[in-house]
């Protein structure tokens, strides 16, 4: 009786050893979280398609730098960034602890594949490349609508919360900007007066209405537009000086696009474009009203936590 026991005891202790050895290689997959089950997975919807995404995934490569400000403003950590043209204000990730995964508009498959990524996520930049990256791993498309800027804004950065388990730092973060917003419009509206806003691109100039990619200055900030029949297309309408004396605008705002690096003598080389006898003659240049946004933000990351924040306060410090 007494071994037949000492059989079952023996047997029993094999079964609870091996089950909960089961347990924790099913539960501690994901880098070593016990709280969140490998197997867990969201399927994301976007503009390319439907992807199931794991939780909280920790080998993620960015091609969006507004998603990238993001991340970082809410503590997520990622693999690998494309390195080149990298913000002023992203420069912590030119290091080398991070991958250098290609440029915006060519990504480096085969560094990628290498570096095994559980997640990828891409903008219009690299919407080409989506089905050779899905290919690799988990790729979703979270770049900002500008026909309706800040729905699409805070639907990717919802997006994020949920995957990274941050849905109470977005929303957070998502009033704060919503509050600065909401002021900016009041202000922009209370002053009555309209504006342009330009992109200024070795030696050419593209104006850009209501509804294009930086058409938040009119459908989010409360600026009339000087010309609401600007045609939306990614390069803008290329206009002459002639153009903007004849609109007249009260403000004028440029974005340049070669000024990440300023010039030589540390002036934005859109200036030399931009302030001539002819455009001086407008109520935006006699008012001291032309207005250098910064690039990083309105040119390379927009639709950020960071860059929209930044973007609002530009604008807002503009005003008179």
């Amino acid at each position: 009786m007494k071994k037949w026991l000492a059989l079952v005891m023996v047997a029993m202790f094999t079964f609870v050893l091996a089950a909960c050895g089961q347990d924790k290689e099913a539960t501690g997959a994901a880098g070593g979280d016990t709280n969140t089950p490998a197997s867990e997975k969201i399927t994301i919807k976007h503009q390319l398609g439907e992807t199931p995404v794991k939780k909280n995934p920790t080998r993620v490569v960015v091609f969006d730098f507004g998603i990238l400000d993001s991340l970082d403003k809410l503590g997520v950590e990622v693999l690998g960034v494309p390195q080149a043209n990298i913000p002023s204000y992203l420069s912590k990730f030119e290091d080398k602890k991070y991958e250098n995964v290609g440029s915006l508009k060519e990504p480096d498959f085969e560094k990628i594949n290498s570096i095994k990524p559980d997640l990828i996520i891409i903008s219009g930049r690299q919407q080409e490349a989506y089905e050779e990256l899905q290919e690799i791993a988990p790729t979703i498309f979270l770049g900002v609508d500008t026909s309706k800027y800040m729905e699409s804004f805070e639907e990717n950065m919802n997006t994020l919360g949920q995957i990274f388990g941050k849905e109470a730092e977005v929303e957070q973060e998502l009033k704060t900007i919503e509050d600065s917003i909401k002021a900016l419009n009041e202000k922009a509206t209370a002053t009555g007066k309209n504006a342009l806003i330009i992109l200024a691109n070795e030696g050419k100039i593209s104006a850009y209405g209501p509804g294009s990619r930086f058409g938040i200055l009119h459908d989010v900030f409360g600026f009339k537009a000087v010309d609401s029949n600007i045609e939306v297309s990614t390069h803008g309408k290329d206009i002459s000086n002639e153009y903007i004396v004849e609109k007249n605008p009260d403000y004028l705002f440029v974005v340049d696009r070669g000024a990440a690096v300023a010039t030589g003598n540390g002036e934005s080389g859109a200036k030399a474009v931009v302030e001539n006898e002819l455009v001086n003659t407008t109520n935006a240049a006699k008012e001291g009203n032309i207005v250098y946004l910064d690039p990083d933000f309105w040119y390379l990351s927009g639709g950020g936590l960071t860059s929209v924040s930044e973007m609002v306060k530009e604008v807002d410090a503009a005003i008179k």
